[in-house]
Order: C-alpha cells, then sequence, then structure tokens
C-alpha cells in the first residue's frame, strides 16, 4: 500500500505538481491537514491522493468517478504494482471523508497566494478592486438535495431539481475566486454579499450591480475601510435637483437613515447605522447599440474627485461585466452548473473544488501572462485547461531538466492566441440551433410510468 500511494504522489507531483507549485503544494496540503487535525489510515486513497485525484476529475471533460479511478490504475499499471478495483466505492467514500473545512481552506489559501503575487501595475489607482455577484447551480434530484435545497417552489414534485444559491467575488485583476458562499435558492444576493464582506481586506474597492446598492451595506463597507461602486438601486428615484455638483455627471449626495428596519438586518445592527451617510452619485448615457441600459446611475463611496475621476469609475464599472465571463467560465467552461454528488455535504464540496480548480487555472494564467508580458485577463481559461490536460502526462513520464522545459513551453503556448478584446462588439440575444421536440415534465417520473404502461 505504501509503494503504491508514494508512486501516485509522486505521479501527481510531476504532472500536476510543477503547473500549481507555487499555488497548491503537497506542503500546504499536509499543513492544512495538520491544522484541522485530520487523522486518517494508510490506504490508497488517503487525502492528498484523494484531493489531486478530485482535481483532475472536474479538470477533466469526462467528470465520472469510473474516469478518475481508470487514471489512478493507469498510473500504477505502468509501475507494475497491484493495481486498485475498478470499482469507485473507495474513491467515492475516500471524496466522502475529505472535511468540507479542508476543502474550504485550501481554496481560501489558494485566492490569497495568487492575489499576492499581483503588482502595482495591475491595480486601479493604486487600489485592489474586488467583483461580487451571485448565481445558481443545479444538482441531481435527491431527498437528501430537496430537503436541504429545494427547487423552486414554482415546479410540481418530482418534476424539478434541487437549486442551491451561490455568492462569489472575484479578483478583477487575476480573475480568481476570493471568497464563496453557499445558500437556498430563495436566498437574496445582498444577504450573501453581507456573509462575504469579511473576506475584504481594508483598501480593497468592491464593485457591483444594483441588487447590492443598500444604505447598511454602504456604511458597512467602509467601516471596513473599504470602498464600494455600485449601480443604484432602481428603488431610489434619481432627481438632479439635490446633491453638491462636484463635476459634470457627477455629484455628492446625502443619503438618510431608513425609517424601518429592512429585512435581513437585525434590530442591533439597524440601531448601529448612523443617521445619515455622504455617497457620490455618477450618471451617464450609453449610445453603443447592443447595450439594454441607456441611462446608468452609479453609487460609490470613492468622494475624493481628484484621485478618482469621473472617467476613471465610469470605465471602472464596465469592466463589472468581467464577473458575468468569470461565472460563465466556471458554470459552461468548466460544467460546474449540473453538479453530480448526490449529498449536501458532497454538493458543498464539489462547489469547493470546483472555484479550486478554476483558482489553478488562473494561476496557471498569470504565470504565463506575466512571463511573457501579456495581459493574463486576455488569455482563454478554456484553452490554459485543453493546453494543461494536453501537456499532464508528458509533464509526468518527463526527466527533471524535461519538464522545466515542458513547463516553459506550456507557458508560451497559453499567450499564443490572446483572446481579442472586443469592447463594441454585439451580437443578437436569439438562438439559432432548435431544441428536440420533446414536452416539459409536468408530473412525476413513476406516474408517466403507468401511464406508458396503461396505455
Amino acid at each position: 500500500m505504501t509503494l503504491r500511494v508514494q508512486i501516485l504522489k509522486d505521479k501527481f507531483n510531476q504532472s500536476l505538481g510543477l503547473p500549481f507549485k507555487e499555488l497548491l503544494p503537497e506542503s500546504v496540503i499536509r499543513q492544512a491537514v495538520s491544522k484541522l487535525k485530520i487523522k486518517y489510515k494508510k490506504r490508497l486513497f488517503d487525502p492528498f491522493i484523494t484531493l489531486w485525484a478530485f482535481l483532475s476529475q472536474v479538470l477533466d471533460t469526462d467528470k465520472t468517478c469510473h474516469n478518475a479511478v481508470s487514471k489512478i490504475i493507469a498510473h500504477l499499471a505502468q509501475e507494475e504494482v497491484e493495481i486498485p478495483s475498478t470499482d469507485t466505492s473507495a474513491y467515492c467514500q475516500a471524496r466522502a471523508r475529505l472535511p468540507e473545512k479542508l476543502l474550504e481552506k485550501l481554496f481560501n489559501y489558494s485566492a490569497q497566494n495568487l492575489e499576492e503575487r499581483v503588482t502595482q501595475e495591475h491595480l486601479w489607482c493604486g487600489r485592489n478592486v474586488l467583483v461580487i455577484d451571485g448565481s445558481t447551480v443545479s444538482m441531481p434530484d435527491t431527498i437528501e438535495n430537496q430537503q436541504e435545497y429545494p427547487q423552486p417552489s414554482t415546479q410540481k414534485p418530482g418534476c424539478g431539481f434541487p437549486i442551491a444559491k451561490i455568492g462569489v467575488i472575484f479578483s478583477l485583476a487575476t480573475g480568481a475566486a476570493t471568497a464563496l458562499c453557499i445558500d437556498v435558492l430563495n436566498t437574496h444576493d445582498i444577504k450573501l454579499a453581507r456573509r462575504l464582506y469579511s473576506f475584504l481586506k481594508p483598501n480593497d474597492v468592491l464593485l457591483g450591480d444594483r441588487a447590492f446598492c443598500a444604505y447598511a451595506d454602504m456604511f458597512s463597507i467602509t467601516k471596513l475601510g473599504c470602498d464600494a461602486v455600485f449601480r443604484k438601486h432602481s428603488s431610489r428615484t434619481t432627481t438632479m435637483l439635490k446633491g453638491k455638483i462636484v463635476g459634470d455627471c457627477d455629484k455628492l449626495v446625502t443619503w438618510y437613515k431608513p425609517k424601518k428596519c429592512p429585512k435581513g438586518l437585525s434590530k442591533d445592527e439597524f440601531d448601529a447605522l448612523p443617521p445619515s451617510i455622504t455617497v457620490r452619485e455618477i450618471y451617464y448615457y450609453i449610445v453603443i447599440p447592443g447595450f439594454r441600459s441607456q441611462r446608468v446611475s452609479l453609487i460609490t463611496t470613492l468622494l475624493d474627485k481628484e484621485t478618482y475621476s469621473t472617467l476613471e469609475i465610469v470605465g471602472l464599472y464596465y469592466q463589472r461585466w468581467q464577473v458575468e465571463l468569470d461565472l460563465r467560465h466556471l458554470k459552461t467552461t468548466l460544467d460546474m452548473d449540473v453538479l453530480r454528488c448526490k449529498t449536501p455535504s458532497m454538493i458543498r464540496k464539489e462547489i469547493h473544488v470546483y472555484l479550486l480548480a478554476y483558482n489553478l487555472l488562473r494561476s496557471l494564467m498569470w504565470s504565463a501572462g506575466t512571463t511573457y508580458n501579456t495581459p493574463p485577463l486576455r488569455l482563454s481559461l478554456q484553452g490554459t485547461r485543453h493546453h494543461l490536460i494536453n501537456f499532464l502526462p508528458k509533464l509526468e513520464a518527463a526527466g527533471s531538466k524535461k519538464r522545466k522545459r515542458l513547463y516553459c513551453t506550456l507557458l508560451k503556448i497559453i499567450v499564443h492566441k490572446p483572446v481579442p478584446d472586443r469592447p463594441t462588439r454585439n451580437e443578437p440575444r436569439v438562438i439559432k440551433r432548435r431544441p428536440k421536440a420533446y414536452p416539459f415534465m409536468t408530473k412525476p417520473r413513476q406516474e408517466l410510468r403507468k401511464q406508458l404502461q396503461t396505455a
């Protein structure tokens, strides 16, 4: 058993180890296991092998457990040692033994490690900008998942799938995910955001859409030593008559504390709010074809017009769309949209492993971009994933010198075809390919089967 475990560790260190050595080395995993006081038996699927196999599983296009176990067997077969069973139960049980706290800790470490590599030239006005947004993920229709993450109330029982709501903060400089929270579907984005504010660091700037623009949140963010740039909430009427004008389409406005305690705030939190706050409002018009919004009003706590000009803030909010692309990479490129695990605990683990794998790809893109003077955000995440998967077998089989040369080649081809910057491109929101002409399920599957039998 010890020999087989060592062989697998060497294989993963040689393949995944080199590209990700700066972000997730074995020593970091070992330190996290030690801090959490995780005890494990000497078996083939220990926490290290299981984690690396889990990462390989979510990075691969074939995400089945059978494919993950097949890779383990292939690694051991070429070393002429006893191969494990093709049954996936041992691997699935090992994944279930991985503590959520371990995966959460490794994800947070990966985010922090990559953020520390950001230099002054990649900051906005000398500030680190984070982008926040919410989304949903679907999962298998099991009793446990339905109890923890119920399906939409508009769907009939047995006709829908459990859905979880996730809130994610991304770094605007690196594109990496820096914070995550998971809740039920009907959770408002702002409730998720309030759980994520603890991940902010002093001097950060938080960028978000109108869902996060609330009085209490503006105060909470400034209290942390940070600033916010949000789109103005639609419930607040826009008037040009109030406020101190500081520039063209730019003014300072006083907001007053709500008369009633908003939903989601406790009485103590509401009582701690100041009677008023001063914010800056910037409004402008969009005349670019294809944009749905024609007028935009921004609310920000960046009050110094000399340091943060109107155009700088407008340009910054334009980059908020980057969070939509980051979520699309997670859900579409990495196929996180529909999860595979059948229990809520495993669902949360799967989400954390997806974000960990995403950050590992972002770290590889960052290394490639900074090495070859190409903006990392202009690199293709899908292309990086393809190149990495194709290079892993070669890295595994190569010696130390050849492995370093292969790694340099990998970085070079990642930057070979950067994604073009097309700011004014617009496409119609239509689908060309017709879906199959099957009706939607309106009754539980068991009832439909009975209808087939009696027909």
